[in-house]
């Protein structure tokens, strides 16, 4: 750690409405994307699919969410975040809707990878405008508070998809999402701003950046982009590890009903706020803006509690809310660092956008990958080996990140930021 920082400027308000509106914006995101993960108890019963079918479903969204990213991280710096997030909230809930209609398994993975790429028309949007507003002496605690929106709606997704698949069905974990994804369009609409110096009701686009094949070269061209993208891609594996495969772990392991063990798991993204708003305050406060150090301790300290899960879930209601709580403390701690701060600050001049997108598509190939293999391990060997393989993902990032320990060093403040 390197010296204590004077506090940061204060946000105007014109940075504190954007902030704000982008928090809750993108955090109803995950309304139409974790709800999978509560239904899949109930499809699986009712469809009879098994975990590694299943497992392809969920690997389908990460792939496609991958591209996504990695494609509309271009399309962000040409066009205005908020036409795109109103296209990705819109597209994502009538996808929703039509997955809850379908049985066969190959549509079901067709429409759950259609959902996989307009969610990617998130997350680049949001680091977009985010990067307009917010210098980097203000970026670590922005970004940070937005963290915390999206671990707010992810803890939400359990309660709201858990209380609808018992009401509803599991159908009703994906049609009830959706509604509440139309509101949030309609809200951000009429709020964002995509930039500082746009007049009051503005609706023009983004004013067009470089061609996207240079924004492309200048992205890729980027080493220390690569091993933040690395990280990104183990972490991804163990984070949805937990949030896709949990609420299942919990209901078949410990025998908690579809309700009891998505209430549970909503404490998960609850510790996430937490480690969200922590790491990037902390990073700002006490590391003069590196992110590093930050990201390395909070993965080697959720490698350690990976290891310790199953046998702490059998000591009791406590000590589960406990660690799962710690568990998503760390995940989101390091995850919001590594999707959006770090890349962020890492970026060449006016690839921001490009930059997250490219870091995401790589942390979602991990995801991806992740979500069949726990599949496979799970039906083949169990599931205390499946939440090794998670927590082994956390310390393989841990040592990834560190070797950006001192070229961050070097490159903190980032050149043409």
């Amino acid at each position: 750690m390197r010296r204590l920082n004077p506090a940061a400027p204060a946000f105007n308000s014109g940075q504190r409405t954007t902030l704000w509106v982008l928090w809750l914006t993108y955090g109803t995101f995950y309304f139409c994307r974790n709800n999978l993960g509560v239904a899949l108890p109930g499809l699986q019963a009712e469809l009879g699919y098994t975990k590694a079918q299943l497992g392809t479903v969920l690997m389908a969204l990460k792939l496609a969410y991958g591209v996504g990213q990695l494609v509309n991280g271009q399309l962000a710096e040409q066009w205005a975040p908020r036409r795109l997030l109103a296209v990705g909230l819109l597209a994502s809930a009538g996808l929703n809707v039509i997955f809850g209609w379908a049985t066969a398994l190959y549509f079901l993975t067709f429409v759950w990878a259609c959902n996989g790429y307009v969610q990617a028309l998130g997350w680049p949007p949001t680091m977009r405008a985010a990067a307009n507003w917010f210098p980097p002496a203000q970026r670590g605690r922005a970004i940070g508070i937005i963290g915390t929106g999206y671990q707010l709606g992810g803890a939400l997704t359990f309660v709201v998809a858990g209380w609808a698949a018992e009401k509803f069905g599991w159908r009703g974990a994906l049609w009830v999402p959706a509604l509440l994804l139309v509101a949030s369009a309609v809200h951000m609409l009429i709020f964002l701003k995509d930039a500082p110096a746009e007049a009051p009701g503005s609706v023009a686009p983004a004013k067009p950046g470089r061609p996207w094949r240079e924004n492309l070269a200048l992205t890729l061209g980027n080493p220390a982009l690569w091993l933040v993208a690395f990280a990104l891609c183990l972490l991804d594996a163990c984070r949805y590890g937990f949030t896709d495969w949990g609420v299942t772990h919990l209901k078949e392991v410990h025998r908690a009903s579809v309700a009891t063990a998505a209430f549970k798991y909503a404490v998960l993204p609850l510790g996430g706020m937490a480690g969200a708003f922590f790491s990037g305050w902390a990073t700002d406060r006490f590391c003069d803006g590196r992110r590093a150090p930050v990201i390395c301790v909070l993965l080697v300290l959720l490698g350690g509690l990976g290891l310790a899960y199953d046998q702490v879930l059998h000591w009791g209601v406590g000590a589960s809310v406990a660690i799962l709580f710690a568990i998503g403390f760390c995940i989101f701690g390091a995850q919001v660092l590594l999707v959006g701060t770090l890349p962020v600050d890492l970026a060449r001049h006016g690839t921001a956008a490009a930059a997250a997108g490219f870091v995401n598509f790589m942390g979602y190939m991990g995801a991806a990958a992740g979500d069949k293999l726990t599949g496979h391990i799970v039906e083949d060997h169990g599931w205390p080996f499946a939440v090794r393989f998670w927590a082994g993902c956390a310390f393989a990032g841990a040592a990834v990140i560190a070797c950006l320990w001192p070229r961050e060093r070097k490159n903190s403040p980032p050149p043409g930021r």
